[in-house]
C-alpha cells in the first residue's frame, strides 16, 4: 500500500526518474514502484537530482493487476511510464481504477490510447477518476499548438507536426522504452481524422515538412498516427486532423521508414512470438543502453499546428527543449491539479482537456521549457 499520494510506476526507467526530479522540485512526496527495488535505488542514486531533499518510499511489485492494486492503494495519482504501452499499459490502467487512483501516462501509441478510451473511459468517469494517456512532450506540445489554433473562430481542420533536433543516429538520445514503443507501432494501423472519422494512413505513408525553422525539409512519419486524432475524434470543433513526427536526422528517419516497409513485407504475418523476437532484436541493435540526460544546447523541438477554416487560417507553434525532461514536468503539472482537485474532466481525457492547454503551456514556459507563437495566415 502506498504511503504517499503519488505513485511513479516504472521508477527505474529514464522517464520515471525525470518525473521524480520534478515531483521533488515541487515538494510532492511519492512512492516509487518497479519490479526490482535494488535497481531503483541504484538508478535513483545515479540519476535523480535533489534526492537528498525528497520524501519517498520504494516498493517492489510484479506487473500484474493484483500486485499493482496492492501497491497503488492509498495513493491518489499513478504516473505510469512503463512501455511499450500496447504490451504493458492496460494492466496498470485497470489496477489504478481498482485502487481508486487517477492514471496518467506518457505513451504516444495510438492503438493503446484507443483501447484505454474504449475499455476504461466510461468506467473511470463513473468512478470520478481521470485516465489521461499521452501526457508527455510528444503529442502534448502538438495538442497545445492545436488548441491555440482552435482559439481562432472558424478553424475546423488541423495539420500538426512535431519536429525534434537532437543527437544524430538511430536510437541516439532516445530511451530504450521509447525505441520499443516506436517499433511496436509497426503492429498497429495508424489513423488520421477525416470528416470526423478515423481513416487508416496508406501503408508506407511519409511527409516532407518544410519548416521555416530548418534549412532542409524534414522527413516525417505518421508515428503510429499519434494520439491527437483520437482525442479530437469527438470534438465538435474539428472535422479533420493529420499528425506527423520528424527528427532532424533524415537518414535515421528514413531507416525507421525502411524498417516499417520491411515489417510489412517480411514480418507482418509471422506469429506473435516470432514478431516479438524481431522487435527485441531491432531495439537492442538501435538502443542498447539508457542515454545520458538531455542537453538544452543540443535537444530542441518545434511543434506546429496549421489550422484552416473555410476562409480563415492560423499557424500556432510551440518551441521547446529537452523533451524527456519536459515530459517529467508535464506529468508533475497534471499531478498538481489532481491533488488540488482542479480537473475539468474525469473519465478519458487528454492533458489539455483535463487541465487546460494554457495551464500546461504556462507551467512549461515558467520553467524555460516552452515558448508559443500564434499567427493568422
Amino acid at each position: 500500500m502506498a504511503k504517499y499520494p503519488v505513485v511513479v510506476y516504472g521508477a527505474s526507467g529514464y522517464t520515471g526518474m525525470l518525473t521524480m526530479d520534478w515531483l521533488i522540485d515541487q515538494n510532492i512526496p511519492f512512492t516509487a514502484v518497479a519490479r526490482n527495488a535494488g535497481r531503483v535505488r541504484e538508478m535513483m542514486a545515479q540519476r535523480v537530482v535533489r534526492l537528498e531533499s525528497a520524501t519517498y518510499e520504494i516498493i517492489e511489485a510484479e506487473h500484474n493487476v493484483e500486485s499493482l492494486v496492492d501497491v497503488f492503494k492509498g495513493a491518489k495519482v499513478v504516473c505510469n511510464t512503463v512501455g511499450p504501452f500496447s504490451k504493458f499499459g492496460l494492466t496498470a490502467v485497470e489496477a489504478a481504477l481498482k485502487a481508486g487512483c487517477h492514471h496518467l501516462d506518457t505513451t504516444g501509441e495510438q492503438a493503446y490510447v484507443r483501447q484505454v478510451r474504449d475499455q476504461f473511459g466510461e468506467l473511470y468517469r463513473q468512478a470520478g477518476l481521470l485516465v489521461s494517456p499521452s501526457l508527455a512532450y510528444m503529442n502534448t506540445f502538438s495538442e497545445i499548438a492545436a488548441e491555440l489554433a482552435l482559439e481562432q473562430p472558424g478553424i475546423d481542420a488541423l495539420e500538426t507536426s512535431a519536429l525534434c533536433r537532437g543527437p544524430r543516429g538511430v536510437g541516439a538520445g532516445v530511451t530504450v522504452g521509447s525505441t520499443a514503443s516506436i517499433f511496436e507501432m509497426y503492429r498497429a494501423e495508424p489513423c488520421y481524422l477525416w470528416e470526423k472519422k478515423l481513416v487508416p494512413h496508406p501503408v508506407g505513408a511519409s511527409f516532407q515538412i518544410h519548416s521555416p525553422h530548418f534549412m532542409q525539409p524534414v522527413f516525417a512519419l505518421p508515428w503510429g498516427g499519434t494520439s491527437l486524432p483520437i482525442y479530437l475524434e469527438n470534438d465538435p470543433r474539428v472535422r479533420s486532423c493529420v499528425s506527423c513526427v520528424g527528427f532532424y536526422d533524415n537518414d535515421a528517419m528514413k531507416m525507421v521508414h525502411a524498417l516499417g516497409e520491411k515489417w510489412e513485407a517480411e514480418y507482418k504475418h509471422l506469429p506473435i512470438e516470432a514478431q516479438d523476437q524481431v522487435l527485441k532484436g531491432i531495439v537492442e541493435a538501435t538502443t542498447p543502453s539508457m542515454p545520458p540526460r538531455e542537453r538544452t544546447t543540443l535537444t530542441r523541438t518545434v511543434d506546429t499546428a496549421i489550422g484552416r477554416g473555410q476562409l480563415s487560417a492560423v499557424r500556432a507553434e510551440v518551441f521547446g527543449t529537452t523533451p524527456y525532461i519536459t515530459t517529467g514536468a508535464l506529468q508533475t503539472a497534471g499531478v498538481i491539479k489532481l491533488l488540488d482537485g482542479e480537473v475539468a474532466r474525469v473519465g478519458f481525457a487528454s492533458g489539455s482537456k483535463a487541465f487546460g492547454h494554457r495551464y500546461l503551456l504556462g507551467f512549461c514556459e515558467e520553467r524555460g521549457l516552452a515558448r508559443a507563437t500564434v499567427s493568422k495566415l
